[in-house]
């Protein structure tokens, strides 16, 4: 076997190749994989499954001699008496394969070993037997990974990375499974836990099927290397420097303020329902409303500074198509995005399409109540329509939950109520503000996201404080609006809600901030 201590191997960008026509067509395997490694490809996995052992060695010759020009590693998929005929770097080892022991007896302690694992159990005893590394996944379906059960997505991924990191401190990662770059961002940013990080993504026909193999590892390698666009924190901030809740109160004044002198793009994708109710509540709070449905127009529309929000009221094929292009668009530039999983534990339908969305990009806010929250986080709960239906959780519970929720998606999650609770992952706040006409109207939670979006857009550099004051400026003005004597029920409370959102708007920009005197906020201590 050659040797290259597996201490140093950079695992940034790992090819695995795929030989099949639909994917390689009528090119040489062993030009494309030079292509790649010229664009920046680190480790490359050689994997065929149909060949005879005669062909198999013959292509793994010739890889190696390319990979031992550039100085990369290559490893054998399963084929542990192909690495040894050829003398390359190591192999790569499946659940199904010889084991991780019987291998490393055969191969030396030199050579590089990895193992695919899917639960934490394997992870665990692969770290145990010796691995050097671990292919983690299938994280999203793909063409010929589409079995559920193996799918473990940015969760499942974060999980095991959790709970190897003390005894696989010294065990490299990379995962697999769907990965490109539309995505490999948010799956090295949603991915790694705070304890344990990706060294890396394993990418097949991103790279394989590209019609320019060195230009996409160029890109990929970037994007692998680069921070993400949506990750807008500055660097080394200390979001629990602070973890008052009347300083974060205090610091929402000035994002109403700054929210309503640049006026932001607010682009809805919601139902027909609360259309021009959320214009007009976007107007109220000082923002720049658009409701475009089609997700075409996101591209141009996201080049435009504002933010998007992802109303799932109506639930289609073609709307699901349409929320993941805007998605990608909104990913692609950093534009903040707010998820509301309208009545996502109603159906079986509507449970499919929230683990379609969270699959399909990142969220910088998920918004919902009890029951839709739950969904999101993986629990089976059966809704009534858009309700939550009467709560079964303690206020510990439910602050518990959206804090793990914002900590393994890597977001903000607001989680609406009698009382409101929001978290970052780190800093968790009770909101008791509010009027319970909002809940007596169709769309007050719809038009919420609406204006937390316009303050996301407007102040990127710490989403939970944006977050809190869109809420705070929606609900306080709810109070205020039901106080009016012209306000009888539901019917009259409406433009008063208006009303009074835009009269916190002025105010604001006059820097006045009597309103936030109603702020009834509460920091949880869950630690």
């Amino acid at each position: 076997m050659a040797y290259q201590d597996p201490k140093y191997v950079d695992f940034s960008l790992y090819l695995v190749t795929d030989s099949t026509s639909a994917i390689l067509r009528d090119r040489d395997l062993v030009e494309v994989v030079e292509a790649a490694i010229e664009g920046g490809v680190t480790i490359v996995q050689y994997r065929d499954k149909v060949s005879d052992t005669a062909a198999l060695v013959s292509t793994a010759k010739k890889l190696h001699n390319v990979t031992r020009k550039h100085q990369v590693p290559l490893l054998i998929n399963d084929r542990i008496d192909v690495a040894l005929a050829v003398g390359c770097e190591g192999v790569h080892i499946g659940q199904d394969d010889l084991d991780l022991t019987s291998a490393r007896r055969l191969l030396g302690k030199e050579a590089i070993i990895g193992v695919t694992v899917t639960t934490i159990a394997e992870a665990q005893k692969a770290c145990k037997d010796g691995a050097n590394y671990l292919g983690i996944g299938t994280v999203f379906a793909t063409p010929t990974k589409t079995n559920t059960k193996d799918i473990i997505g940015t969760a499942g991924t974060k999980e095991i990375l959790a709970a190897i990191a003390k005894e696989g401190s010294h065990v490299a990662t990379v995962c697999i499974g769907g990965i490109n770059a539309s995505n490999v961002q948010r799956v090295m940013y949603q991915s790694s836990s705070p304890e344990k990080g990706l060294d890396g993504v394993a990418i097949v026909s991103a790279i394989v099927a590209a019609k320019d193999p060195k230009h996409a590892s160029q890109e990929l390698l970037k994007l692998v290397k680069g921070n993400p666009p949506f990750n807008t924190a500055p660097p080394n901030m200390d979001l629990r420097r602070n973890l008052s809740a009347s300083s974060h109160v205090e610091r929402s004044a000035q994002v109403v303020r700054e929210a309503a002198e640049v006026s932001p793009l607010s682009h809805n994708m919601t139902n027909l329902v609360v259309q021009n109710f959320a214009a007009n509540v976007a107007l109220a709070v000082g923002g720049s409303p658009i409701m475009a449905n089609y997700g075409e127009e996101a591209a141009d529309l996201a080049k435009l500074g504002g933010s998007l929000v992802i109303n799932m009221g109506t639930v289609t094929p073609e709307g699901l198509i349409n929320y993941a292009k805007a998605m990608r668009a909104y990913n692609l530039v950093g534009g903040p995005i707010v998820f509301d999983p309208v009545g996502g534990g109603a159906t079986a339908v509507r449970r499919d399409a929230v683990k379609s969305l969270l699959a399909a990009g990142y969220f910088d806010v998920i918004k919902g109540n009890e029951g839709e929250i739950k969904t999101v986080f993986g629990t089976v709960v059966q809704q009534k329509g858009v309700d939550s239906g009467a709560s079964t959780s303690t206020d510990e519970e439910k602050a518990t939950l959206v804090r793990d929720l914002a900590r393994r998606e890597c977001n903000v999650v607001v989680m609406t109520g009698a009382t409101d609770f929001l978290s970052d992952g780190q800093r968790t706040f009770a909101v008791n503000n509010g009027h319970e006409l909002l809940g007596a109207i169709t769309g007050s939670g719809c038009v919420l996201g609406t204006a937390i979006s316009i303050m996301l857009a407007a102040w990127k550099e710490d989403r939970l404080l944006a977050t809190l004051a869109g809420l705070l400026h929606f609900e306080i003005a709810a109070e205020i609006a039901a106080e009016r004597d012209d306000v009888k029920g539901p019917g009259s409370f409406v433009p008063a809600l208006i009303d009074e959102i835009y009269n916190i708007q002025k105010s604001a920009l006059k820097r006045e901030s009597d309103w936030l005197k109603r702020a009834n906020v509460d920091f949880v201590d869950l630690e």
